[in-house]
């Protein structure tokens, strides 16, 4: 289904338009057409989103059947989640626009030489995957790994797999808490209605300390161990070139950050939906600036189509979470839930620790972070009844996030699994302790803020 891309695109532009003219008729269609949606990528999915979805399904029907709710009623309920899904199809733009201006080979040029042992090269590595990760996602890390995969050669292949497990995974983790292109953070904003800009300074509170304790750590214990004579000259030229790349990355980042938070003032709009809105225009604004306007647009028309093509597990996912989500809120179901929540509601450190200790869990059993957010999403009102919003909020991503180094089946775990021919198991045991320091950073500061 190569042309797949026009019909889910007719889709999204749709529910942008039903956003700003709601009407009852449109959110009906919008449900019908979720269904189509889902009928046509349930089998195009991964077996592990297939168990996800029926999951959710099953369970929404047998939900169902104890609510009030009517079928006609239900429809226009899965469509829900379109706006996390239409955020998702427009990401690929921004990623063609650092594509395009060979931001991606920036990392490759700033992980080569001129560290004296491999303590230096880990901060390195786990700088260089914060900064380029806001914009290029899992598409860093693969990056990183084959450059340091090619580096540390000489070096015993033990020491080598651990750095490139470590400082890649935890890199990668660093970018996700405050940028707005990652869905986690876009999804905690959509469950507690907090605002962008007072959710920020925290984000970056928590990736700031968390870079600091990570970096200070991997110095001291990778110290010991001399970085190879990689001859390679690099000139005054390339150089020049490299700082000014950095300048003009940092500057993009900061201005996009800007625009998501006064537009969102500004017009009163969602923080999913600024973000939607933004990415293209901002991509192509940018991508004129740097003068690679034919580059963008050659990389990022095909990169969109397939991005768009390849939806299905997303797609899966959000509109049978929808279900749940929804007939779960209508049930009677959601007292047992609630119960013991309830009896433990006078120590709100314990909830935040079993919100901590369900995405742990449910991670190292292949469920995606964002499913367990939906799982949660269904009793956050309650939540919120214990916990300030923005304080759930933090939890919640901090939580996702926290487990991305240590979801064995999570997409980058897998990825560097298959990169360094290294059981998942054996990744997920090495940053163990990092995602333990990282959800208690979370836990503890959420409390503070309740």
């Amino acid at each position: 289904m190569k042309n797949l891309y026009i019909f889910f695109a007719f889709i999204f532009l749709l529910h942008i338009i039903s956003v700003f003219y709601p009407t009852a008729f449109l959110s009906y269609v919008l449900g019908a057409l979720s269904i189509a949606m889902l009928a046509i990528s349930f089998g195009r999915a991964s077996r592990l989103f297939q168990i996800l979805g029926f999951g959710f399904s099953v369970v929404g029907i047998l939900l169902f059947f104890t609510t009030d709710l009517t079928v006609w009623e239900v429809v226009p309920l899965l469509g829900g989640n379109l706006s996390l899904l239409t955020l998702l199809a427009v990401l690929p733009w921004m990623n063609s626009a650092v594509t395009a201006g060979r931001f991606d080979r920036l990392m490759q040029h700033l992980l080569r030489g001129n560290v004296r042992d491999l303590g230096q090269l880990y901060q390195r590595s786990t700088t260089a995957m914060m900064s380029l990760t806001a914009f290029l996602n899992v598409s860093s890390a693969t990056i990183a790994q084959d450059v340091l995969v090619d580096n540390l050669k000489p070096v015993q292949k033990k020491v080598a797999n651990k750095i490139i497990m470590m400082a890649t995974l935890r890199g990668y983790s660093l970018a996700l808490p405050w940028s707005p292109l990652e869905v986690l953070l876009a999804m905690g904003i959509f469950i507690t209605g907090v605002n962008y800009a007072e959710l920020l300074p925290w984000m970056i509170f928590i990736t700031i300390l968390m870079y600091g304790l990570d970096s200070l750590w991997g110095r001291l214990y990778f110290k010991k161990y001399p970085y190879p004579d990689v001859k390679q000259s690099v000139s005054h030229h390339k150089n020049n070139q490299n700082r000014s790349k950095i300048i003009q990355l940092s500057v993009a980042l900061c201005s996009f950050l800007l625009l998501v938070i006064v537009l969102g003032n500004i017009f009163d709009l969602e923080f999913i939906l600024t973000v939607t809105l933004l990415v293209f225009p901002f991509a192509c604004l940018w991508t004129l600036a740097i003068g690679r306007w034919k580059s963008f647009w050659a990389i990022g028309w095909n990169r969109w189509k397939n991005s768009m093509n390849s939806m299905d597990n997303f797609i899966v996912l959000f509109v049978t979470l929808a279900l749940f989500t929804n007939t779960l809120n209508e049930s009677p179901a959601l007292l047992m839930l609630q119960n013991p929540i309830l009896y433990v509601s006078d120590y709100p450190i314990l909830i935040l620790i079993m919100i901590q200790l369900l995405f742990v869990v449910l991670s190292m059993f292949g469920v995606h972070p964002v499913a367990t957010m939906g799982i949660l999403s269904g009793i956050s009102p309650m939540l919120m009844d214990i916990l300030s919003p923005l304080s759930l909020a933090i939890s919640l991503i901090i939580g996702g996030v926290s487990t991305v180094p240590i979801g064995t089946y999570g997409l980058v775990v897998t990825i560097t699994s298959m990169s360094l021919k290294q059981s998942p198991y054996y990744i997920t045991y090495y940053n163990l302790i990092y995602s333990f320091v990282f959800g208690s950073i979370g836990i503890i500061l959420a409390y503070l803020l309740i």
